[in-house]
């Protein structure tokens, strides 16, 4: 279970981007923060195990994580956090890699069990490992990448994953693939997930509870069907019609 209460998040000690987030990740749910872009979405995840650079951001709060404040753990405590208990699939795949170390370096030094490697990338339509750990991630799509990096987040066998726009990049035969993994992930064991989109109609889709973050607060997490009946869904109408009128 993690236990987010994050009182303030603030940029240059001037400008307060979000406040007031109080959330709670139950154990074999998928969890979907729903907003236009710009809203403070990626920050907030990003906040959540201190990877926003503390130089620039301050986050005053805590988040729990069995029974232990991440926001106040030391730097070794975290980094084991990350690469063990929760795992990050981010928009931005491609650099999330180091661009001269090939894939063959991330799959033997973050995956748990590598025998389940083979079945993983077949199903994301992935080439085979032989092939795979030869590459470099210069040389695969965005989309490619962010299916990588959720084949490493499965391998490391988390309690938690969080996505960034997974549907972002991926075309629609793709996304209904993280769509039923991510499902059966966090129906196994003690695990959740937690994922930021604008993409409404895969949230209603993967999602058992889902809020709106919006001027820097996020609304309640509500099931399904009651949150699409519910005002903060209206709001949320209002800005993407306003969006795509703006883009139009």
């Amino acid at each position: 279970m993690l236990k987010v209460d994050i009182n303030e998040l603030i940029i240059n000690n001037k400008k307060t981007l979000l406040s007031n987030i109080k959330f709670v990740l139950e154990n074999n749910l998928v969890y979907t923060i729903l907003g236009v872009n710009g809203t403070g979405k990626s920050t907030l995840i990003k906040s959540i195990t201190g990877l926003l650079d503390k130089r620039f951001y301050t986050v005053a709060g805590s988040v729990f994580f069995d029974d232990r404040d991440i926001l106040k753990m030391n730097g070794e405590d975290i980094l084991e956090l990350r690469r063990d208990k929760i795992k990050y699939v981010f928009q931005d795949a491609v650099n999330s890699f180091d661009h001269l170390k090939p894939f063959r370096y991330y799959f033997e030094r973050l995956a748990k069990d590598l025998k389940q490697t083979d079945a993983l990338l077949d199903y994301f339509l992935l080439p085979p490992k032989e092939e795979l750990f030869r590459l470099y991630p210069y040389e695969v799509s965005g989309g490619m990448a962010q299916r990588i990096n959720f084949v490493l987040a499965l391998l490391a066998h988390p309690q938690i994953i969080i996505l960034d726009e997974p549907t972002s990049g991926i075309d629609t035969a793709i996304s209904n693939l993280f769509l039923l993994k991510l499902k059966e992930f966090a129906r196994s064991a003690s695990n959740a997930a937690l994922l930021v989109t604008h993409d409404i109609s895969f949230a209603e889709k993967v999602s058992d509870r889902i809020a709106f973050l919006n001027n820097g607060r996020l609304s309640e997490f509500l099931p399904v069907e009651e949150f699409f009946k519910a005002q903060c869904y209206t709001e949320l109408e209002k800005f993407l019609n306003s969006y795509r009128q703006i883009s139009a």
